[in-house]
């Protein structure tokens, strides 16, 4: 299966790192002396970025004169703090090992920038078995273009038709079209079992991380 590439989203999709995110959208509003927000508030913006945080925080759009100062502040504090409470999904570490033992190979392709992606993989020992990691700086895209996509071929030597994408937002899904992959909803990322899944009209949804690699084995024998 060597000439098969899975690649994954990040946030939402290996990593829960939305208790990191939500502690610095909350530090920014306890410096203008709010409240903090429930996590169970911040959580669906988790992976939007900063700029959803921002929004979803201090109600602040792109083009606020305040948005680049805060954004910054922000990025900083999340950069320091990047690894304190997320966690991996469950499952997601037995199916890496999986993967490995199969031989089959794995990536990930996120819209986060790679120097706050790639300490994150180290921490979980990712970095040790992922063949390429695209970041949303790598390309001048990110998803929902399937540049990033085609980067992580080209990076690996695999045409798109020998690639899944797995995700857990509709952007996932659509890039991973546009580039001719068979792709994959992680239904329990922070899409939240979001009824329109169906709508994004996947090749396979999984509601749990251990039932991936079944829709994965599948893919591999059509």
């Amino acid at each position: 299966m060597l000439n098969k590439l899975v690649l994954f989203d990040f946030d939402g999709t290996l990593v829960d790192s939305a208790p990191d995110l939500a502690t610095s959208a909350n530090y920014l509003r306890t410096l203008q002396g709010l409240d903090p927000l429930p996590l169970s508030y911040l959580r669906p913006y988790a992976s939007k970025g900063a700029r959803g945080l921002l929004q979803a925080s201090l109600q602040l759009e792109t083009d606020h004169p305040d948005y680049e100062t805060q954004k910054d502040l922000f990025l900083t504090h999340y950069a320091a703090n990047s690894t304190v409470l997320s966690q991996p999904f469950d499952g997601i570490e037995t199916l890496i090992e999986q993967l490995n033992d199969l031989g089959l190979p794995w990536g990930v392709v996120t819209n986060k920038v790679v120097h706050l992606t790639q300490p994150i993989m180290d921490h979980f020992g990712f970095s040790q078995s992922s063949k390429v990691l695209v970041g949303g700086d790598s390309t001048p895209y990110i998803k929902p273009h399937p540049a990033p996509l085609f980067l992580a071929c080209e990076l690996t030597g695999i045409a798109p038709e020998n690639c899944i994408y797995v995700g857990d937002d509709e952007r996932d899904i659509v890039a991973g079209k546009a580039a001719g992959m068979a792709t994959l909803v992680a239904a329990y990322g922070y899409c939240d079992f979001d009824p329109a899944i169906a709508s994004w009209e996947a090749d396979y949804v999984s509601q749990h991380a251990s039932e991936i690699l079944p829709s994965i084995l599948d893919w591999t024998q059509n």
